[in-house]
């Protein structure tokens, strides 16, 4: 159970902004002293970018964090400053953080560009900061990218190092200082936690011991409290009086019911969260078994729709295509019945002329060939009862050179005129046609034939 506990408040711990990571920490009933006035020393190098100082609380009281310059981490990214609080029943401690943009840091007017809203010591420009020589000391021999514009502060001039509470800061974050609130933000770099270790453990920089006026009251470098980069400060921002005029008695027994508070709250708001998850995650678990079961009746329903509606849209289509086929296929049918139909009667029609065209050819060269063959056949007797005038002698064959015809024979009394005699067949060769018989002359009796 108590290791559940613990992952729930780890887990409790990452989801919580770094803004109000804070708040988690001890709360402290007195108010930390006044900013110390100081000198900022020389800036190293390019690159560099100033985090101002402030009072931070221990096992002994206050103590202070010099301001130092440091390497920024990543290129466009900015400081926004650590403060101090009043929380309803403390001062609780709100840490920095790097980011693109500059966040809210109370109102407290820290100086060298922190003036309370915004950073006015530099800005970048295609990856390089650019520092304004006045609010910043930068060595313009090694640093090149430097300009100067004047800083008007329109906070009161004070020295207040907390925000709410008895004489603290009235300050509320922009709508500008919320949103870069919840950009992506990075916690301080490794040297800027070493350097709060190193002052934690330097004697000289408890609040009790210097009294508000710190002698390292700022450093070239991170955690490097000694050598030509350390600054003094010059006074207290305001005259220091411990714990607000109570004894270390007071103040033990006020920080530790302080801190008694805290971890009976801690406890509690812990119990709370750990409940509230348990709480969120069985609605959660309840709502996505719910969503789901919805989602799956949903999906199933929606899937026997589509599914209705294809097998619908389907067999409409097949049924459409059916009937596309069957009448494409009667049309084409019906086309080449047609077709064949007009082919078949066109093909008679051929067939009926060229038959008849054969039948008259062959009837013309059979009728050719009986006349041909009747005009050779010989001329018939004549009968003894009533025998005709001697037939005329057939001509002989024609020779190449056309022969004189034979005289004719002198007919009996009432002898009727000879037949004609038949032609011969023509040979080959275009043979000359029989003489033909001499007329008779005028008077209708026959001559005698010379």
């Amino acid at each position: 159970m108590r290791t559940i506990r613990l992952l729930l408040l780890a887990l409790l711990i990452l989801a919580i902004p770094v803004a109000s990571f804070a708040q988690f920490g001890v709360s402290i009933v007195i108010a930390p002293p006044a900013l110390p006035v100081y000198t900022q020393p020389m800036g190293p190098a390019d690159g560099y970018l100033w985090t101002p100082g402030y009072w931070a609380y221990g096992d002994e009281g206050y103590f202070w964090v010099p301001g130092t310059w440091v390497l920024i981490p990543e290129v466009g990214f900015l400081w926004t400053p650590g403060y101090w609080g009043w929380g309803g029943n403390g001062y609780a401690w709100n840490e920095g953080y790097w980011g693109p943009h500059v966040g809210f840091y109370g109102g407290v007017n820290y100086g060298f560009g922190y003036g309370g809203v915004g950073y006015e010591g530099g800005y970048w420009n295609h990856g390089a900061f650019y520092y304004n020589r006045s609010v910043n000391n930068v060595n313009v021999t090694n640093i090149h990218n430097v300009y100067n514009r004047t800083v008007i502060n329109n906070t009161r001039m004070n020295h207040v190092s907390y925000n709410g509470g008895a004489g603290g800061i009235n300050a509320r974050p922009t709508q500008a200082e919320q949103t870069a609130a919840h950009e992506q933000h990075r916690p301080p770099a490794a040297l800027q936690t070493q350097h709060v270790h190193a002052a934690s453990t330097n004697h000289a920089l408890l609040a009790s011991v210097n009294h508000g006026r710190p002698a390292i009251a700022a450093t070239a470098k991170p955690a490097e409290f000694s050598g030509h980069g350390v600054v003094a400060a010059k006074r207290a921002g305001a005259p220091y009086r411990a714990a607000a005029t109570r004894t270390n008695e007071n103040r033990a027994t006020a920080n530790k019911a302080a801190a008694t508070r805290t971890n009976e709250n801690r406890a509690t708001a812990n119990k709370a969260a750990a409940t509230r998850t348990n709480e969120n995650r069985a609605t959660a678990n309840k709502a996505a078994a719910t969503r789901t079961n919805e989602n799956r009746a949903t999906a199933n329903k929606a899937a026997a729709t589509r599914t209705n509606e294809n097998r619908a849209t389907a067999n409409k289509a097949a049924a459409t295509r059916t009937n596309e086929n069957r009448a494409a296929a009667n049309k084409a049918a019906a086309t080449r019945t047609n077709e064949n139909r007009a082919a078949a009667n066109k093909a008679a029609a051929t067939r009926t002329n060229e038959n008849r065209a054969a039948a008259n050819k062959a009837a013309a060269t059979r009728t050719n060939e009986s006349r041909a063959a009747h005009a050779q056949s010989a001329p018939r007797a004549q009968s003894a009862a009533h025998s005709q005038p001697a037939a005329r002698q057939q001509a002989a064959p024609r020779p190449e050179a056309r022969p004189q015809s034979a005289p004719r024979p002198a007919t009996a009394a009432h002898s009727q005129p000879a037949p004609r005699q038949q032609a011969a067949p023509r040979p080959e060769a275009h043979p000359q046609s029989a003489p033909r018989p001499e007329k008779k002359p005028p008077g209708g009796k026959e001559q005698p034939r010379q």
